[in-house]
């Protein structure tokens, strides 16, 4: 048991544990800001242009709920489009928002490893890998 115990601290002490928990943390909270801003930003001016209907009401009704009084007997078949059209805004956001991040995060590792570039330091394996390439440029060249 002990042991097992030890394997587990080594997996969730890396640093790429912490990561992922952190990322998670981060996008559960921007899931909610996300959210929000599709619900009560997005959504209340495009149920103004469409003259008062709100879009997560939109369904299609194939076969309609049959009630007796209050009670609801067969609720029927209804599909709810208009949830899926809030559900893909919300994808859309996140995923618009992901790629400009990614895109961010792509040139300043382009920056950090371009060698002629004075202003960010060339991370050390990269700095690395760079001399043994100019080492074999001249062996190939002397050869030659």
């Amino acid at each position: 048991m002990g042991k097992f115990i030890d394997e587990f601290k080594k997996f969730a002490v890396k640093g790429n544990m912490i990561d992922l928990a952190i990322g998670i943390i981060i996008g559960a909270a921007f899931n909610k800001i996300v959210t929000v801003l599709v619900e009560k930003i997005i959504m209340p001016p495009l149920g103004f242009i469409t003259a008062g209907i709100d879009l997560r009401d939109l369904q299609w009704v194939l076969s309609p709920p049959v009630k007796e009084g209050d009670n609801v007997i067969d609720t029927g078949v209804v599909i709810g489009y208009g949830a899926l059209i809030e559900a893909l805004m919300d994808f859309g956001i996140v995923a618009l928002t992901l790629f400009f991040v990614v895109r961010v995060i792509n040139t300043l590792k382009e920056k950090a490893e371009d060698e002629g570039n004075i202003e960010i330091p060339t991370p050390k394996d990269i700095q690395l890998l760079s001399e043994i390439r100019d080492e074999m440029r001249k062996m190939n060249t002397v050869e030659e």
